[in-house]
């Protein structure tokens, strides 16, 4: 395969995440392919973070977050946007990851210019289109669209067979998650003063570390949790804080004002919980390092964690990463506010239950799933 014009598009923060070690790999390339840039914006600061800390250059940016945006009103949006970068750049293949709003809808405009598409993060199922939702469909949808499938682990290549989808455009690769996380890892280890500011970062969020024995990192985002189940989720948090005082809960808050203002009502003033405003990348990711376990509806973090040998439970219904549950790395536990509980416990209670845990092998990669990518297309 020989493509000189590729254009990558992105819209959220996970998204750069796992772009960014790809567009550092296509870049090594010589020649060099003619490579751009668009970002949707489809989270607009949390995006921006994440572009500033891996220092992409932007070429197109739709600006498409709005307050109050529906799903109609962003897929709509993100489809006539692209189509005029389209025109303008004419690519000859369009990278897009995972299953956001962004990479369906630009998926579903390039599928209009007859433009090949490569899924990156491709396979991915649960088989319940509303659990995670909208994301579970999304990416079933980009499957039916793209050429290129890159599937992190052989369980998601299989899963795109079952659905007839020519095995050899699929390729097993790992997760970018995880080359962007050993990219990180890299820097702090080996930049005492970078590690030292850091620290001073969480210092001013009001986080000191040494000062309790335990910590526990906490992020919620996903639309299926909000209303009813996350007030369950922070009651629960409540509970474990006040009945655990020598241990310390983290939880930086997503901006959307359907987390926000539930999160803040139930556990601001607690003393042992520590709300904050969304951490940037590095910093999160040493906060990721040094915590006990993990509290999460996030689909990223179940695969960063392992690579920490973190455990983590998982507050959703089900999981599209089901090697994590398997290679024992994450236990999925719902959101009913007594399961939550009693599962956090066990883990504060047994620490042996928590170390079995913590030694599971990562099934997520080594961090040369860009390099093999790559390597595929050219």
């Amino acid at each position: 395969m020989q493509f000189n014009r590729i254009l990558c598009v992105f819209g959220t923060r996970p998204e750069a995440i796992k772009i960014a070690p790809l567009l550092l790999e296509m870049n090594k390339l010589n020649p060099k392919p003619n490579v751009k840039v668009c970002v949707t914006a489809q989270h607009r600061e949390m995006l921006d973070m994440v572009i500033n800390i891996f220092d992409i250059k932007v070429d197109y940016d739709l600006d498409l977050m709005k307050k109050g945006q529906s799903l109609h009103n962003l897929t709509t949006d993100v489809i006539i946007g692209i189509k005029e970068v389209l025109y303008e750049f004419k690519p000859d293949l369009v990278v897009v990851h995972g299953d956001t709003t962004t990479a369906f809808s630009t998926s579903l405009a390039c599928f209009y210019e007859k433009i090949p598409v490569a899924h990156i993060e491709a396979g991915l199922r649960t088989n319940n289109i509303y659990s995670p939702w909208p994301e579970e469909l999304n990416r079933q949808l980009i499957s039916r669209i793209a050429t290129f499938h890159f599937a992190p682990t052989e369980n998601n290549k299989e899963s795109l067979i079952e659905e007839n989808i020519n095995p050899k455009n699929i390729y097993v690769t790992g997760n970018t998650v995880i080359d962007s996380l050993f990219m990180v890892m890299e820097k702090i280890e080996n930049n005492s003063s970078f590690k030292n500011k850091l620290e001073f970062d969480l210092k001013r969020h009001g986080i000191d570390l040494v000062k309790y024995k335990r910590l526990i990192l906490v992020t919620l985002h996903r639309r299926e949790n909000f209303g009813k189940r996350l007030i369950n989720i922070c009651n629960s948090l409540k509970k474990i804080a006040s009945d655990n005082p020598d241990l310390c809960i983290i939880y930086p808050v997503h901006l959307n004002p359907n987390v926000q203002i539930p999160v803040h009502k139930i556990l601001k003033n607690i003393k042992n919980i520590y709300l904050t405003e969304p951490l940037d990348y590095t910093t999160f990711i040493y906060l990721m390092s040094k915590s006990y376990f993990i509290l999460t509806d996030s689909g990223g973090i179940q695969e960063e964690a392992a690579s920490f040998n973190k455990p983590v439970l998982i507050i959703r219904d089900t999981t599209e990463r089901k090697e994590a549950i398997h290679a024992g790395t994450a236990k999925l536990i719902g959101t009913e506010e007594r399961i939550i509980i009693s599962e956090v416990q066990k883990f504060i209670n047994n620490e042996n239950e928590c170390l079995q845990m913590s030694n599971a092998v990562n099934p997520f990669g080594d961090g040369r799933a860009s390099e093999r990518i790559v390597n595929s297309l050219f």
